[in-house]
């Protein structure tokens, strides 16, 4: 894949805003007391890169961001974890919002915030070797639901306002 200086900078700042809001959520209190649950801010920043950049960019804004996050962090054992909730949340994101290229944000990531939660249960199922934690599954789903529905609004709020200040173009996608 050929990139064009612009494109390189413009997927460096995404995936650096991603890491700073990686950053400020690691060090709010969990909103809910499920063990994994977290509201996924960084996300936000995937689910722009979605509607506004190809398929190829917004994976290497994912995965740039889950493994500098998981160096940065020092929490290498959360790789696998992020790896299977993002490529199974960006996989079933892509297919929706081609499904339904009209559909709004908040539902594509409502959609892929349980996707996520899912590829990481499956993950931990696996490594665990322990069907038990499926029933985990119900409140993770919920959970998914809930966040995702939330940073998909925060992103399409932040679409909103750079159309309205003229610092994206309605119709950008490159």
């Amino acid at each position: 894949m050929k990139t064009k200086p612009s494109s390189l900078t413009r997927l460096a700042l995404l995936t650096a805003l991603a890491l700073l809001l990686f950053t400020v959520e690691s060090v709010l209190p969990p909103p809910v007391p499920i063990p994994g649950v977290k509201l996924g801010l960084a996300n936000v920043v995937t689910v722009w890169a979605l509607y506004h950049c190809s398929a190829a960019q917004t994976a290497l804004v994912l995965l740039a961001r889950v493994l500098l996050a998981s160096f940065f962090s020092g929490a290498a054992s959360a790789l696998l974890f992020s790896l299977a909730g993002g490529i199974s949340c960006l996989c079933g994101s892509l297919a929706f919002s081609h499904l339904s290229p009209h559909a709004p944000m908040w539902l594509t990531s409502s959609l892929g915030g349980a996707l996520h939660n899912l590829g990481q249960l499956a993950a931990a199922v696996s490594i665990a070797r322990s069907g038990a934690l499926w029933s985990y599954l119900p409140f993770l789903l919920l959970a998914g639901l809930v966040c995702g529905t939330l940073t998909g609004g925060i992103a399409q709020f932040l679409t909103t306002r750079l159309i309205q200040i003229r610092l994206l173009d309605k119709e950008a996608r490159s």
